[in-house]
């Protein structure tokens, strides 16, 4: 499709439009479009927008997402059981295909926005637990028609990273994600929220219970997109060197803090932007979310400079008070 409208593909809600749009629903579909040369120098390859700014009105080039669903089990025995995914599936179908079925290690993962493709590139986290824990390894194509199955040992990850987001790797495309789930009854309920929420309930602890708990949290804290455009935690939680964060303890002794290593610890970003003041502040029709100031929001009208100019004060702001660089997790696209 020419001049394809990229707003039901971007959860901020921005008016993009693409030169050209194309969908695949299977590998050889892919393989296909790829044979014919309909994939230009300018290409990107898309979930469900869910971790994306378009910059500018308009992105020169093809925009490509994939399709790809299905779900099979590979192997499984009584403590395990490993699974191949479609990279078009929705991210939360699938951990709610794992709870259903007593499979524990993605229910942290609850709600995540997104696509299962996207979620292997991204590297998602949440609560204590990071979609790399589980993934055994990411079958791709390239654009030269060759496959190539990456284990997880090659995937580079590291926190909100991987190495499908290096430039030189955009030419290969995620088609399908394997995961290896536990059938043995393990829970991640370190963070003082879900204990907090937990108690408060007062249920015996199980899949479903914590399932419900993980949403009730996020949907406490993170806007519905599909009401106030936004993509998710727009910031990464800065870490930072012991020392500097013991140099900053003593003026800020309510900092919160998680222990990284012996040498490193990591700082909600969201505490630091809301000492300086910005939660629920606007900038222009771009706004930080009054209920989480990780989240950067579309109040309207909203284009992606609007965004850019904010995040980039926000960012100002938190050097000058903290001395501590917070940067995006969001891609911008230009």
């Amino acid at each position: 499709m020419e001049n394809y409208n990229l707003r039901p593909h971007n959860t901020f809600g921005l008016e993009a439009v693409a030169d050209r749009f194309l969908e695949y629903q299977s590998e050889d579909e892919l393989l296909a479009l790829i044979a014919d040369g309909r994939l230009d120098d300018r290409l990107l390859h898309i979930g469900a927008g869910s971790n994306l700014l378009f910059v500018n009105p308009v992105f020169h080039g093809t925009v490509l997402h994939s399709c790809i669903k299905g779900m099979e089990i590979t192997a499984e025995d009584d403590a395990c059981v490993e699974v191949r995914i479609g990279a078009g599936e929705v991210w939360d179908d699938f951990v709610a295909q794992c709870v259903a079925r007593g499979w524990y290690g993605a229910e942290n993962l609850s709600l995540v926005p997104g696509e299962v493709g996207a979620a292997a590139v991204q590297n998602i986290g949440a609560y204590g637990v990071e979609v790399k824990d589980l993934i055994t390894r990411v079958e791709t194509l390239c654009l030269d028609g060759s496959s190539r199955v990456f284990e997880v040992q090659e995937c580079g990850y590291a926190y909100r990273d991987s190495i499908f987001k290096k430039p030189e790797m955009k030419k290969y495309f995620v088609t399908r994600v394997h995961f290896r789930l536990s059938k043995v009854e393990q829970y991640h309920t370190g963070y003082g929220a879900i204990q907090q929420e937990l108690e408060k309930r007062g249920e015996e602890l199980s899949l479903p219970v914590l399932r419900e708990v993980i949403i009730s949290i996020r949907q406490s804290k993170l806007p519905d997109p599909k009401v106030l455009g936004n993509a998710g935690s727009f910031f990464k939680n800065p870490v930072v060197d012991r020392a500097q964060y013991e140099a900053l303890h003593v003026q800020y002794e309510n900092m919160p803090h998680y222990d990284v290593d012996a040498h490193h610890v990591k700082i909600p970003a969201g505490w630091l932007i809301e000492q300086c003041g910005w939660k629920g502040r606007a900038l222009g029709p771009a706004a930080v979310h009054d209920k989480q100031a990780l989240v950067l929001v579309n109040r309207g009208g909203a284009v992606g400079a609007d965004i850019v100019k904010l995040s980039e004060t926000v960012c100002r702001d938190v050097y000058a008070k903290f001395g501590v660089t917070i940067s995006p997790e969001v891609n911008f696209i230009d």
